[in-house]
This record gives C-alpha cells, sequence and structure tokens, in this order.
C-alpha cells in the first residue's frame, strides 16, 4: 500500500507574550506520510484519529519556558503539539485493544498516531465503553477532562450547602457549564459570568440563577448586589479573583482550575483584597485533573453518571468544533472567549 497523508499540527515559534498566531505559532502541515498497512506496532495500537481537544492551557505549552522544580514543559519546537483526544484503532498488537474499538488517550496532533506497547501507559490511553451512546466528541468535553475538572473538583474539594451562593467564572465553558448544573442540582444559588450575551442566555437556560457579560457589566457592582458569595471557582485569576476575594463571605471557598487572564498577557497583578484570605478564614484549594488521586476516587462515579446525564438531556453541553486544519485560528479563538462551548477539532467525523 503506498504511503497514506499523516497531516499534523506542528508547533513552529515559541511565544514569549501575546495570542498564538496562525501559521506561525503552529502550522497545518501534510507532508508527513504513513504506512497503515505495514508500519510497525512493537507491541501496540495503530489509532486513526477523530477529534481532539482545544482547551485555555494550551497556551502554558506554548511558552514563555518557565525555569525551577515546577516548571511547565513547552512543546518542541518542529513537532506535533498534543492534547486530549479520541480515536478509533485501526491495527493491534495488544490483546486488551482490539480493531475498531473507541479510545481516548492523551496524543500528538496527527490524523494516525502509533502507540508502541512501552508508550501506551503513559498515554492515559483506555477504551470508551459508550453504552449511553452520546457522541464520541463529547468524551472531550462534559464527558471528558473538562467535565472530570468540574465533577472531580467539585466533589473531592467544595463542602457545599443547600442554599449557598456559588460564583463560576467562565460559566458557558466546558467546564463552568457542567459546574453550573452539578450546584444546581446540589440546590446552591449560583452567579455565573462570561464574555458576550449568547453565553449569558446559555448560562440562564441550564440554571443559572444571576447571569452577567462581565464585558458590559461591572462584576464587583454586580457582587455587590447579588453577593456576597460563599465560593468561588475561578478559571480566570487576576481581576475576577480579587473581586471574588473582596464579596466572598467568613469561610468562604475558592477553587483555582486555572487563570486564563495571564496566560497571554502574564501573570503579574497586584492583588488588593489578598489579605481576605485570612481575614475572613478562607479555604483556598488549587488542584490539576492530571492528579491521580482524583480519578482514583471520582472515574468510576463519573463515567457511571455524566454520560447517563448527557444522553438523557438532563445535562446539557455546547460544542463548537473546527476542521482539524483551522486549528491554529481555533487556538487564536478559544485565548481570546471568541469560542462557544468545547471547543473540539475535527479530524475525521464519525
Amino acid at each position: 500500500m503506498s504511503p497514506t497523508c499523516n497531516a499534523a499540527i506542528i508547533f513552529k515559534e515559541t511565544l514569549e507574550t501575546g495570542y498564538p498566531e496562525p501559521g506561525r505559532t503552529t502550522v497545518y502541515d501534510t507532508s508527513r506520510t504513513i504506512d497503515l498497512e505495514n508500519v510497525s506496532l512493537d507491541g501496540g495500537v495503530l489509532v486513526k484519529l477523530l477529534y481532539l481537544s482545544n482547551d485555555p492551557y494550551l497556551r502554558t505549552r506554548m511558552g514563555p519556558p518557565e525555569s525551577g522544580k515546577w516548571a511547565n514543559p513547552v512543546f518542541s519546537v518542529g513537532e506535533p503539539i498534543a492534547n486530549f483526544g479520541v480515536g478509533r484503532i485501526l491495527r493491534s498488537e495488544n490483546s486488551d485493544y482490539t480493531p475498531g474499538y473507541h479510545v481516548s488517550g492523551y496524543f500528538n496532533f496527527e490524523e494516525y498516531i502509533v502507540l508502541t506497547a512501552a508508550t501506551i501507559p503513559h498515554s492515559m490511553f483506555q477504551k470508551i465503553d459508550n453504552k449511553a451512546g452520546i457522541p464520541w466528541s463529547a468524551y472531550l468535553g462534559a464527558a471528558g477532562m473538562p467535565g472530570q475538572t468540574a465533577y472531580y473538583g467539585y466533589k473531592e474539594y467544595l463542602r457545599v450547602k443547600k442554599g449557598q451562593t456559588i460564583w463560576i467564572s467562565t460559566g458557558a465553558g466546558a467546564v463552568g457549564s457542567v459546574l453550573i448544573q452539578l450546584a444546581k442540582r446540589d440546590g446552591l444559588r449560583v452567579i455565573a459570568s462570561a464574555g458576550s450575551d449568547e453565553k449569558v442566555s446559555f448560562m440562564k437556560e441550564i440554571g443559572a440563577d444571576v447571569a452577567f457579560n462581565y464585558k458590559t457589566t461591572n462584576t464587583g457592582n454586580l457582587l455587590a448586589k447579588e453577593g456576597p458569595i460563599d465560593i468561588y471557582w475561578d478559571c480566570v485569576g487576576q481581576a475576577s479573583l480579587d473581586y471574588a476575594l473582596e464579596n466572598i463571605n467568613k469561610y468562604g471557598q475558592i477553587i483555582i482550575a486555572g487563570s486564563i487572564s495571564g496566560y497571554n498577557s502574564g501573570h503579574t497583578y497586584a492583588y488588593k483584597n489578598i489579605y481576605n484570605i485570612d481575614k475572613r478564614t478562607l479555604r483556598v484549594h488549587g488542584f490539576g485533573i492530571m492528579d491521580p488521586e482524583l480519578a482514583e476516587h471520582w472515574s468510576e462515579s463519573f463515567f457511571r453518571e455524566i454520560p447517563s446525564l448527557i444522553a438523557s438531556g438532563e445535562l446539557k453541553y455546547r460544542e463548537e468544533r473546527t476542521p482539524f486544519a483551522q486549528a491554529g485560528e481555533a487556538f487564536l479563538r478559544i485565548q481570546k472567549g471568541e469560542n462557544f462551548g468545547k471547543s473540539v477539532l475535527v479530524v475525521a467525523d464519525e
């Protein structure tokens, strides 16, 4: 069989500041090929990628390079970027993975990828048991890493009581929209913010009691009127976190799961209300979804509950699909907050 095109998204230039630039920071490369019938699997599998996840944190892997023990590695120039994806097995030399299985994992952004026996454990590779019959791409959103971020963090770190008020930033996003619905199921009063009137309408549709456009509404005034809050879920950082610190009750809780406001402009910010952490005896907890203990605690219940809720329509989600060749444009949109819902790159629709 003649070689097949194996298109990829290649990282071309490390960023210091600013937004990723399509065609410069990353490029869509169609020069790579693969022999699908004869490529060596070395005891592993050949996967056809179907959908790849575009998430805000990818900007932190594009630079600037960090130093020190906890530095986040930057993508290698000249190599494909990588993130979570869903694919279908074409060939296999591993008895646990039969051709035709759908799988999720951490993949290079290529149309086809070989995972050898040695690399499978390091790719968070697993079969998808889609008994709920939901779209495969949902396993990158509400039933995937963003949904897990919401569910694991909510279950593990928050102590919620019916009637409490939670403010959820980026409430129309892949994480925030799941959080709104989890909080409402527990009887919380939900304040949610996003960056467009269309997103405000969606947040109200999925249950937010108060939804506002932070670009056209004064956040401090809104929280002073609708607060105080008991819980703040932060995916933004900087000014939003400062507003939360100003308007949170004593013994309040803050979960930090991202800080997109600093990804493209640097993380320096002069907080005015940081002293309220001790003054109001706040519980502040940051976390990353890669923590294996979170999956150990919550993975079973997540996959038992969330796909079924999606299938029944009880848990709603939005998805923005972008062709694989236009990945650079999708990277830019998500950093500017122009996407609506979970951003998914479509490699091959199924």
